[in-house]
């Protein structure tokens, strides 16, 4: 996979991108990061790549010409067809795991990044195929916003990750939380492993990881029952749980 990142603060990039499965998934050939400061496709001699907007107001507003020139050479030297070019902005569509898993199916990812008090809605119109946010608040930037979904896609590439069913059962890819994990010691300060997860019966094992996760997405997420659809037994195994919070 090819990513490219437009920014105004490059810099940020280096240290994330350089670290842990980022870094790994480059060393597997699984992905190449480019990242492009946009102020570089400046047509001016100032290399300004904001103005006031027309009608007035507070802030700036990112002119078209250097993400448009920007966008346009980065698709003729990846020669990729059509990449999904990704807006990072608080109007967008609210990041989730479901997002992350058909963006992991691309050959070509570009993210905007940007700064000041908003794009020129041509931006919007003409270039960008995917506005996300990955929250209801406002930050300086971009530039986080694009870590966190750089993060989220790459770790589910082919062959990134070491065991392969790491993320099939990560929280939210199920639909539902993740069970409690425990390790050694068995017994730590009097605090102990259920014994289910010692007895080396797998299929209670299995059971007893199916029925923590219900509960603790109805204690935490309940709102997420509505997105799923469970089984039979599932089902039966909510309606159990259920009745031990009456």
């Amino acid at each position: 996979m090819q990513i490219d990142i437009l920014t105004l603060f490059p810099e940020m990039f280096s240290g994330v991108l350089g670290q842990s499965i980022l870094q790994k998934a480059v060393e597997k050939s699984a992905v190449n990061y480019n990242v492009v400061n946009f102020r570089e496709y400046a047509d001016n001699k100032h290399s300004s790549v904001d103005d006031y907007p027309y009608g007035g107001g507070a802030g700036m507003v990112l002119k078209p010409q250097p993400i448009f020139d920007a966008v346009e050479s980065l698709k003729e030297k990846a020669k990729s067809g059509n990449p999904r070019v990704i807006l990072l902005c608080p109007q967008g569509e609210r990041y989730e795991q479901r997002k992350a898993e058909e963006l992991a199916k691309e050959e070509h990812l570009i993210f905007i990044c940007g700064h000041y008090e908003g794009y020129d809605e041509r931006i919007r119109e003409h270039v960008v195929t995917d506005e996300i946010s990955i929250g209801d608040y406002v930050l300086t930037g971009g530039e986080l916003g694009a870590m966190v979904v750089v993060d989220s896609v790459v770790r589910l590439l082919p062959e990134v990750l070491g065991n392969q069913e790491s993320h099939m059962k990560d929280s939210f890819s199920t639909g539902l939380l993740e069970h409690p994990h425990y390790t050694r010691p068995a017994d730590f300060r009097g605090l102990k492993v259920p014994d289910v997860l010692l007895s080396g019966n797998h299929k209670l094992i299995e059971e007893w990881r199916n029925k923590e996760a219900l509960r603790r997405t109805l204690v935490r997420r309940p709102d997420l029952f509505e997105k799923i659809e469970l089984t039979a037994e599932q089902e039966k195994w909510l309606k159990e749980i259920k009745k031990e919070y009456e």
